[in-house]
């Protein structure tokens, strides 16, 4: 496993992960997958916002969707 942050890389061994997680380095597997995210990110204002709002809006579509068809369904009985 590997333990990563910008452009530094560590192989490191599972006793190690704690630590470099700890230090804000991402712990990726072998194949390049992210097993875990390192402490201390930070996402923009911005972003959070658009994606909070982006939430929102689909949570009252997924709600609008599920009553659409529960009446669907009671029309069909």
């Amino acid at each position: 496993m590997k333990a990563t942050k910008g452009n530094k890389v560590y192989i490191i061994g599972e006793s190690e992960k704690k630590y470099y997680v700890a230090q804000g380095y991402d712990i990726v597997d072998d194949e390049g997958n992210i097993i875990e995210y390192g402490a201390g990110k930070t996402v923009e204002y911005k972003k959070y916002k658009e994606i909070e709002d982006k939430a929102t809006k689909l949570e009252k579509e997924n709600k609008k969707l599920k009553e659409e068809l529960k009446e669907l369904k009671k029309d069909a009985k």
